[in-house]
């Protein structure tokens, strides 16, 4: 399943939020998108998940239209947003349960199984949602984006406010998801950029000013680090 943006705008009135993108992203690869904050990036992930309508442009995932063919889109995306939108007051496992009968999965018990199983959520199942910390909130928002095995997995800034030692196990976690799907990442942060990006693209101001692989981004501007090729283009 690969992911194919073309053109893709998002205006408010005179604001150009995503300005007329276009790029590519394929399977068993984890792109990186870059932009400072109020890039235009969380706009972009929106509209590719479905929860923003673009002004214009089209957007293909899996071969399906975002826009004609949202129904489809949905069966096969996964999609973890800045703000994980949990209920806390529910359980884990019950939490699971609930998003997978959304989902009209059949086998439900095994699907939870496996998803909690995946992102390491096993000790903390029957704990309230509210009882956990971030790092294991943000695996509980990791479960339920995957818990349909999805083969196009959209995720905004995934590891933000997590401590290093969340970090290394959320790190892990995506790379391992990242080995048979789609993967698109979002972020600010130079370090998971290097630490889990094969492609990278830069935004800024809503247009994609950078779009490479991170060894021929880096190879372009040696011996700039990539902190620095980041404030080239987007300063």
């Amino acid at each position: 399943m690969s992911i194919k943006v073309e053109n893709l705008s998002k205006h408010y009135d005179k604001q150009k939020a995503v300005d007329s993108i276009s790029f590519e992203a394929g399977p068993g690869k984890i792109l990186g998108f870059l932009g400072p904050n109020g890039a235009g990036k969380s706009t972009t992930m929106k509209m590719l998940a479905g929860y923003l309508k673009p002004t214009s442009g089209t957007a293909e995932l899996g071969g399906f239209d975002m826009v004609q063919e949202h129904i489809d889109v949905k069966r096969i995306l996964g999609y973890l947003p800045e703000n994980t939108p949990l209920y806390h007051d529910m359980y884990v496992k019950e939490f699971l349960q609930f998003v997978a009968h959304t989902y009209g999965l059949t086998d439900i018990p095994k699907k939870v199984e496996i998803a909690i199983a995946q992102v390491g959520l096993e000790a903390e199942q029957h704990k309230k949602i509210s009882m956990l910390s971030k790092g294991y909130k943000q695996r509980v928002g990791l479960a339920q984006a995957i818990i349909h095995d999805p083969q196009v997995l959209i995720l905004d800034e995934p590891t933000s406010g997590l401590d290093p030692n969340q970090l290394a196990e959320i790190r892990e976690l995506i790379k391992e998801l990242g080995k048979r799907r789609t993967v698109i990442l979002s972020t600010h942060i130079m370090q998971e950029v290097e630490a889990l990006c094969d492609q990278v693209i830069l935004i800024s101001k809503g247009v994609i000013v950078a779009n490479a692989s991170l060894t021929a981004l880096k190879a372009a501007h040696a011996p700039l680090s990539l902190e620095d090729i980041f404030r080239k283009f987007t300063a």
